[in-house]
């Protein structure tokens, strides 16, 4: 689900509302359909976000607030003193609304006091705790270089008056030596974090859901023994890359990951993984979720050594054991468009095989088949005329033809095709359709298999938690478009290992917020928060007196009706200004 902003007339009057919005599937297609309008919090709604609001000893949260904002009232009464108006202006002006987001999730999560325990102070002008605070921000809101943050992002925003360092204190080699500070902290980081999290959402981490993504250089990486070429899932086989091996929870939180070489293959990383998630977290009763491409017989057998539990996707290739149970007709309808029905092994092991139908995929198979063999029967009677009127070797053109096959493999053995040699030694091709296969990939058009050793669950509940992999898929998708995960600027080994390790604590702050919008009933998809709230702007309000003199007053943009409604039900209080620091304001 997802936010829309919208307007709706009550009593003749304009009022601004967000409409929980709700993505379903149908006959026709994806539709969407209004759940709920969200607007001003009524008294109830209010008092609450007063009370969060407090300042209370209580009261964590504001508690964590007051360290970056001195908002208390002057106790004296003000004096009073004339405006020349017509002198007023702003100066000034800088991002504040998704920094100031940004550490609010950071203090939520505790962070900044993780990185205080553990990068203890030293001879340094500023904390490396306060140094990693600024990566983390700066990568969640804006990701780019280290030399861009120093130059232009840090001096664009108000981190400089909510950390308390001043912008000609932030360079490069300042920040990449913060990334050497924080690397060698990755495991204790990640089981502070998977605990942190748990107590806060009250998170489940019975079903673990791994897949492995890639990320590519453009360079030689001399420097990084990881950097190597292999299968690309960006398209780039040209270019090094390395493996990334991500963890997430049901919800898609993440847990933990791993680098590896970019010419490791998926299968050969899973007893790494599994290995190394038990000896940080324990064994517990956890089932692992992976799809096909970690399938193997020695994984099978390493999952089932100490009793693991695992729903994995099976083979293609095993459907045809199954060809009976496709024909019959007592399957499970999960929802509209799926059917699941839950197989004994015909071989006889303990493990349960799940056969699962789609329509969608149903028709996206036949329409992919159907286009390639079109392709191969006209390209293949166009070649078997030819032959009739030339005299062609044999070999050319059984190799054309092998590359017409390979070309279209979907419905290469759709055909059985054969060349033979005339009597004088010209080529000569028979073909003809194989009516069996094809009848074949007809009836397994659109059917997937998948293989368990959960017995106590039904075929629904093992798809459901079989499909939960697109978290997975979509926390990559995150990483790679909105964290900008490709490691650009970097080459060295270790330094290419904190960049990503950053960019997996910048998406912890992102499913943190989702976690937060998915309890304020604004859907699970923050996206469009951090789009509205990063319009807040903190600017210096400049009033000169009649009597020659200026006041300067650094204050917060008001926020929209959007916006308010926004920061109500996340239950966040934005400041009215902010501390006048010693540095020089700069015209941006």
């Amino acid at each position: 689900m997802f936010i829309r902003p919208c307007y709706r007339t009550k009593n003749g009057k304009r009022h601004a509302y967000w409409s929980l919005v709700e993505s379903y599937r149908t006959e026709r297609g994806p539709r969407q359909r209004v759940v709920a309008y969200l607007g001003q919090l009524d008294e109830a709604g209010r008092l609450g976000v007063k009370q969060v609001a407090d300042d209370s000893p209580d009261n964590q949260q504001e508690a964590r607030q007051h360290k970056l904002f001195d908002d208390k009232q002057p106790t004296t009464k003000p004096d009073w003193v004339e405006i020349d108006t017509k002198a007023v202006r702003v100066e000034n002006c800088r991002r504040f609304g998704d920094v100031w987001l940004a550490l609010q999730l950071i203090r939520t999560l505790e962070l900044d006091q993780f990185f205080q325990k553990i990068i203890p102070a030293g001879r340094e002008q500023i904390p490396w705790s306060t140094m990693a605070e600024i990566l983390l921000v700066s990568r969640f809101c804006e990701p780019s270089s280290e030399l861009y943050i120093a130059e232009t992002f840090y001096r664009q925003t108000a981190l400089c008056d909510l950390l308390g360092v001043a912008n000609q204190k932030i360079d490069d080699n300042r920040l990449y030596r913060a990334l050497d500070k924080i690397l060698p902290h990755k495991e204790e980081l990640e089981i502070f974090l998977k605990n942190k999290l748990g107590s806060l959402f009250d998170l489940e981490y019975d079903l673990l859901l791994y897949d492995v993504t890639s990320t590519y250089f453009e360079g030689e990486c001399k420097a990084n023994r990881l950097a190597q070429r292999g299968y690309s899932r960006d398209k780039r086989g040209d270019c090094k890359q390395v493996c990334i091996g991500l963890v997430v929870s049901r919800c898609g939180m993440p847990i933990g990951y791993e680098l590896f070489a970019g010419n490791t293959t998926d299968v050969t990383t899973v007893e790494q993984i599994v290995t190394t998630m038990e000896k940080r977290y324990g064994q517990s009763n956890r089932i692992w979720v992976m799809d096909r491409g970690m399938v193997s017989e020695e994984n099978i057998e390493f999952l089932q050594e100490k009793n693991r539990r695992y729903i994995l996707g099976a083979n293609k290739a095993h459907l045809k054991k199954f060809e009976q149970e496709l024909l019959k007709k007592e399957w499970s309808k999960i929802r509209e468009g799926i059917e699941v029905k839950i197989c004994k092994d015909p071989e006889g092991s303990d493990e349960v095989f799940i056969l699962c139908r789609s329509q969608d995929r149903i028709i996206k198979d036949e329409a992919i088949v159907s286009r390639f063999e079109k392709q191969i029967e006209e390209r293949i009677t166009a070649m078997t005329e030819r032959c009739e009127k030339q005299h062609r070797d044999p070999q050319k053109v059984e190799r054309e033809i092998g590359r017409l096959l390979q070309k279209n493999s979907r419905a290469a053995r759709l055909f059985e095709i054969t060349v033979e040699k005339t009597e004088k030694g010209a080529a000569k091709i028979i073909w003809n359709k194989n009516e069996p296969h094809r009848n074949w990939a007809s009836m397994s058009a659109g059917c997937y298999l998948l293989r368990s050793n959960v017995t106590d669950w039904s075929d629904e509940e093992l798809w459901k938690a079989y499909i939960q992999l697109t978290e997975a898929e979509a926390a990559f998708c995150i990483h790679k478009s909105d964290l900008k995960i490709r490691p650009i600027w970097h080459q060295k080994q270790d330094r290419v290992a904190a960049h990503i390790f950053v960019c997996f604590l910048a998406y912890v702050l992102w499913k943190t917020l989702a976690q937060l919008c998915q309890q304020a009933g604004l859907g699970n998809e923050p996206r469009r928060v951090l789009q509205e709230l990063q319009e807040l702007r903190v600017v210096d309000l400049i009033l000169p007196t009649k009597a020659g003199q200026e006041i300067r007053k650094r204050c917060i943009s008001q926020p929209s009706e959007h916006q308010q409604i926004l920061l109500d039900h996340l239950k966040l209080k934005l400041p009215r200004h902010l501390k006048i620091t010693d540095q020089k304001p700069e015209n941006k």
